[in-house]
């Protein structure tokens, strides 16, 4: 696992690139490459980490 991946830790907020439709997810877990979010839209969703970068969403 590379990029913003590797160093997503539970309570992160990130988003999914290719579908947008799913809100703003928080991070669960990430275990192994496999990251865990509950998503607003879609509810909880397991992403393999090697095969998609999520986009962090930061706080200002």
């Amino acid at each position: 696992m590379s990029g913003i991946n590797a160093i997503l830790e539970p309570g992160m907020l990130v988003r999914h690139p290719a579908q947008p439709d799913w809100g703003i997810g928080q991070v669960q877990s990430s275990i192994a490459g496999r990251i865990t979010v509950n998503f607003r839209e879609a509810g909880k969703v397991v992403i393999d980490g090697n095969h998609i970068l999520l986009e962090l969403i930061t706080c200002t």
